[in-house]
């Protein structure tokens, strides 16, 4: 990878200013870049198609695509696998920041309870468990630079994302939207359309949002290469493990626009999009295990170690948390937020300590 040797001879303050000056550009071209595929959502009518969709999940997992590329070309597949898994559990955690953020003493998932959602996160946990269980093939099954497991998930990530669209428009149910009563007043996105009609209002132009979508996109995505290739360097100078360090620190700087555009979104009042980001982000993110083995022609799943397997154990358990939450909807509050969130807050905290039991016991 051509920027490895300039950063393997850069010192740990300098190291650690670039890292940070990514981070803080991944935040703002992230929310601008979420922003505008929110106005061109709306205007071109893409998230009420399946193809709308898989292009809402790509755009806004740019800085985790940019990592496991730039981590691929680099033969560095543990920060790849590390950040992907990782990011599945921290961005979660996010939906705790989501409920804390609320303008209703009423948790999140009371407000946002409907089938569809149940649906995505069952979609998350079913991709993950491909996952865990593409662990234990061997790594000489792959063929044309495919492995089993990876085309499994992205076959069943595809099948989920149609589930989930159908789901949205009709379920055989007595409320044929899966909305739960007292859920929020204004259908699942129409914070999409107040943010188009705030921009119709500054007189942007289609062609104006793209560009700057487009601008977003690239800075995102050189960002996110900076990001982990002076991550890397930086976790090889503290002596952090690659896995320890991408399910941590680097998965935490990727999920800054996700916090951000997610408070907005529950200020308001769009709570079913809120978490809808969230799980559809988590969803998709195993697809790039696919991407990884494309580039570098290497199984990677078979290869995991125990963390990884971890990882994506505690991404399921947090996962079944808020899907049992936006099952029983959970009405008090304590601390500012729904049981749910605090027990998602317990268990990853937990959860953080037990990974770094592992990576004690199992150095990389």
């Amino acid at each position: 990878m051509i920027f490895s040797p300039m950063f393997s001879h850069l010192s740990l303050a300098f190291l650690l200013a670039i890292f940070a000056s990514s981070a803080a550009v991944i935040w703002f071209a992230g929310v601008k870049l979420a922003d505008t595929t929110d106005i061109l959502s709306s205007r071109l009518h893409m998230g009420k198609a399946l193809g709308g969709v898989i292009v809402l999940a790509i755009a806004t997992n740019l800085p985790e695509i940019a990592i496991t590329v730039s981590a691929a070309l680099a033969g560095e597949l543990g920060i790849a696998v590390g950040n992907i898994l990782g990011g599945i559990a921290i961005q979660t955690v996010v939906l705790v920041a989501m409920d804390i953020a609320m303008k209703e003493k009423i948790p999140l998932s009371y407000r946002a309870a409907s089938l569809s959602l149940v649906i995505e996160a069952v979609l998350v946990i079913a991709v993950l468990i491909v996952a865990i269980m593409s662990t234990q093939l061997p790594g000489s099954l792959i063929a044309a630079r495919l492995t089993p497991g990876t085309v499994l998930i992205t076959l069943i990530w595809i099948g989920g994302v149609w589930l989930s669209s159908r789901a949205a428009d009709s379920l055989p149910w007595h409320e044929r939207s899966g909305n739960a009563p007292d859920s929020q007043d204004n259908p699942k996105g129409h914070s999409r359309g107040v943010k188009d009609s705030a921009s119709a209002g500054r007189s942007e132009s289609t062609a104006r949002v793209i560009i700057v979508f487009v601008v977003a996109a690239v800075v995102t995505l050189v960002a996110g290469v900076l990001l982990e290739r002076s991550g890397e360097a930086v976790a090889k100078s503290i002596g952090l493990s690659g896995v320890l360090f991408g399910a941590t620190v680097l998965a935490a700087a990727t999920a800054l626009p996700e916090l951000s555009t997610g408070i907005t979104s529950v200020r308001m009042k769009d709570y079913q999009l809120a978490i809808s980001d969230i799980f559809g982000g988590n969803a998709f993110l195993p697809v790039l295990f696919l991407l990884a083995v494309l580039i570098s022609g290497k199984a990677v799943l078979p290869d995991a170690q125990a963390s990884d397997i971890y990882l994506a154990g505690l991404g399921i358990l947090l996962t079944c948390v808020y899907a049992a939450g936006l099952i029983f909807r959970p009405k008090r509050q304590f601390l500012g937020m729904g049981i749910d969130s605090i027990i998602v807050l317990i268990l990853y905290v937990a959860g953080t300590a037990g990974l770094f039991a592992i990576s004690s016991a199992h150095p990389s």
